[in-house]
């Protein structure tokens, strides 16, 4: 039994034999240096052999039997090299017991794993992060509270109700500039083609609702809209 990490990929081929280890805490891995094996080299060169003497696969198959037979203990020594070269990229923690990498779940100053002893300034700059985030927030949010986005908007019931309403303008009988006497059209004359009666003097009209005010002013009387 090796006791080392828990997570191990076996990448041997007949070639020769190399091996992944995965950190027991968060999964990183590390690769054994690859092995050569005397036996796939000296298959290869039999394959080669037989294929240029025409003996077919024969000769290759035999070495790949003796490989297959001695290859157990061969290939459990590659692995035991492999893993006393991956002891020395990995450190176990004296706490748990488990292999940590040293690029992210080792603490050095602590001489254990981050799990078993924090690394308290990292911990610190990460909530001092996150605290200033989570007030970044609540700051935007109490200022959207106390922004202001409706005074301009009116909420009277007499107004929200003629709103979905558009504005007729009104109709007004002075509007045709009729005499003031008897009524008669008058039109752009200064006095009345029908009784001689003075035409009063035209006024506009409100541009919004049609009003026309009884005296010369900026603003409609009727709606506030400018005239």
């Amino acid at each position: 039994m090796i006791k080392f990490v828990n997570n191990t990929e076996d990448l041997s081929t007949d070639k020769g034999y190399q091996f992944k280890f995965h950190c027991d805490k968060c999964g990183n891995g590390y690769m054994s240096r690859f092995q050569t094996s005397t036996l796939g080299v000296a298959s290869s060169f039999l394959n080669a052999a037989s294929s240029l003497l025409g003996w077919g696969h024969s000769a290759g198959h035999s070495a790949y039997e003796i490989q297959r037979a001695v290859g157990g203990k061969v290939h459990d020594s590659a692995l035991e090299i492999a893993v006393q070269e991956g002891k020395e990229h990995f450190h176990q923690c004296s706490c748990c017991g488990k292999w940590a990498c040293p690029e992210v779940c080792w603490n050095a100053k602590a001489n254990q794993c981050e799990e078993c002893a924090p690394d308290f300034e990292e911990q610190l700059a990460s909530a001092h992060a996150q605290a200033k985030s989570e007030a970044m927030r609540q700051q935007l949010y109490e200022k959207a509270q106390n922004t202001d986005y409706v005074s301009g908007i009116d909420m009277t019931a007499e107004k929200q109700i003629a709103a979905p309403h558009a504005v007729k303008p009104r109709q007004n009988s002075a509007a045709k500039n009729d005499c003031s006497n008897c009524g008669h059209a008058v039109g752009a004359a200064k006095f009345c083609p029908e009784c001689g009666t003075a035409a009063k003097a035209a006024r506009p009209n409100c541009r919004n609702c049609g009003f026309e005010p009884h005296m010369q002013t900026k603003f409609c009387p009727e709606c506030g809209g400018k005239m």
